[in-house]
């Protein structure tokens, strides 16, 4: 059972609703076997059934609203994730956050119930008739042990139709998001069969495991009917022998299916929530972006930072190994080296968004990760390989809700050329992901945000001229020379003209540092 933030007092306040209903349906059954054998309609069945009506009303509030705070948790830490396929994220936000509902609202309840009731109902059994009892007892067990073996084959199979669906999902937004150029292409239809032949393979593998789950439900009830046919069978031949007063026999056979039921409704409501349980579990194992659990605060301005044997691995397949980096306040320095070399990882970790698996980052002698999150990202200015880009104007986008003199960070990142030529100026709308701005003028508003956060005292560029014409890449340049000044500087560069910028020069290849030597600016 995936642990769940005010899960335990969940589950200590659906044992005690149980607890109340195992002994409202003993007070029931009670006035039922009464009111059968002709003694009238007593008081207390009157109350246990309304009762029971208002313990299933409390039940279903209870459940809601811990449902609804998980799945505002789980969006939370989605949201919050440090994954990359975004595809995949959006279909576990949207379909596979609601599918948990099934197992948090249905399941887990009828999980409780099943757990109190049958054994308050047996344990009244002993006190009436112990045959039947025994009965119930040696029977009772069936249930579970064929819920369990038919749902380890139902688990599986709700594995895999869970990820045909986010395999779907990312798949078919990527190519979403690429139609103009796969019709630019012709590839078009090529994807188009591909998506149809995923979705085709998602709704074989959704009808074998409803084909699973009603050959469950079908094995339940009959396990249960048989069950109960054991203890009423005999109930009426001792009954029709004089061995059995009536009223003992009515509560006997009012009592025996209610010990079935909750482990029924169990067994079946666990299929129902197989999915969300599958979903649940790839949510909570969702990489996040760790959060600091310190509150440390530092002063501003440009700081020291060294590495000391830092390494970082990803699913146990190193990344950066053993890595010792120097960079005194207020120097540059250029990282270079094939794809894959480490160098975006490196970033990652001085940003605090990917912890090391040994090692530490000292800034300004203090382990960043003693220093509280907001605080150390409010003193950075970092652009990004691919600037991400949000619905709103392209004002909005480069000032990200601070008050920043968007203009001036425009025309120091050449992205007022730009601005210009659109219809509403720095007020118009880029749109989903700025899809209305080409590649080069999404990567000059990272820049552009980078430029207006004047205060930054640590700038980091991920090859900030990426996808930049020569033209435009000098405005940039000149752009970022006037930003450096006075700032602890790391830039990513590809292109000899960014590290041309740099005072030292460090060489990344396989995740170590192969060599360092002083760049152009050192003169």
């Amino acid at each position: 059972m995936p642990a769940l933030p005010g899960q335990r007092r969940y589950l200590v306040l659906l044992a005690a609703l149980g607890a109340i209903s195992a002994v409202l349906v003993l007070v029931q059954a009670e006035g039922l076997a009464t009111l059968l054998t002709g003694g009238g309609v007593s008081l207390f069945l009157v109350v246990a059934i309304a009762s029971r009506v208002l313990v299933s009303w409390g039940h279903g509030v209870l459940s809601g609203r811990f449902a609804a705070s998980v799945r505002a948790g789980l969006r939370r830490r989605l949201l919050g994730s440090s994954s990359d396929r975004a595809g995949v994220v959006a279909t576990q936000i949207t379909r596979g956050v609601d599918a948990t509902d099934s197992y948090l609202t249905g399941y887990l309840p009828s999980l409780v119930v099943s757990v109190v009731v049958p054994i308050a109902v047996v344990v009244r059994l002993f006190t009436t008739d112990v045959v039947s009892a025994l009965v119930v007892t040696a029977t009772l067990p069936l249930i579970p042990v064929f819920a369990i073996l038919v749902g380890k084959h139902t688990a599986s199979r709700t594995a895999r139709q869970w990820s045909l669906l986010t395999k779907l999902g990312g798949h078919f937004l990527d190519v979403v998001r690429g139609l103009e150029t796969l019709r630019v292409f012709g590839r078009a239809s090529a994807q188009a069969s591909t998506v149809r032949s995923m979705a085709s393979a998602h709704a074989d593998a959704t009808m074998k495991t409803l084909r699973v789950a009603f050959l469950s439900s079908l094995v339940l009830e009959l396990v249960a009917t048989l069950s109960v046919a054991l203890v009423a069978v005999p109930i009426g031949f001792r009954l029709l022998s004089g061995g059995l007063d009536a009223r003992t026999a009515l509560l006997i056979l009012v009592l025996a299916p209610e010990a079935y039921l909750p482990l029924r409704a169990a067994g079946a409501k666990f299929h129902a929530a197989a999915e969300g349980l599958t979903a649940l579990r790839e949510a909570l194992a969702v990489p996040v972006v760790p959060a600091s659990t310190g509150a440390r605060c530092r002063r501003r301005g440009a700081p020291s930072l060294v590495l000391e044997r830092v390494s970082v691995s990803y699913s146990g397949v190193p990344v950066l190994s053993d890595v010792d980096l120097s960079l005194p306040a207020g120097s540059r320095v250029a990282l270079v080296g094939p794809s894959g070399s480490g160098k975006s990882t490196l970033l990652a970790v001085l940003l605090g968004f990917v912890s090391p698996s040994s090692g530490r980052v000292l800034v300004d002698g203090v382990d960043l990760r003693t220093l509280a999150s907001s605080d150390w990202l409010a003193d950075v200015a970092w652009v990004p390989q691919r600037p991400t880009l949000f619905r709103g104007s392209l004002a909005s986008n480069i000032s990200l809700g601070a008050a920043v003199d968007v203009p001036s960070a425009a025309r120091a990142a050449a992205l007022d050329s730009v601005a210009a030529g659109l219809p509403a100026g720095y007020s118009t709308s880029v749109g989903e992901l700025g899809e209305v701005l080409s590649a080069g003028q999404r990567q000059r508003v990272g820049l552009a945000r980078a430029l207006a956060r004047t205060s930054a005292g640590l700038v980091l560029l991920d090859e900030p001229t990426a996808r930049l014409d020569s033209r435009t890449e000098a405005a940039v340049l000149s752009a970022t020379r006037r930003l450096l000044p006075g700032r602890t500087a790391v830039l990513v560069a590809h292109r000899p003209a960014m590290a041309g910028l740099a005072e030292r020069v460090v060489e990344l290849r396989g995740g170590r540092v192969c060599a360092e030597v002083a760049g152009p600016a050192a003169s």
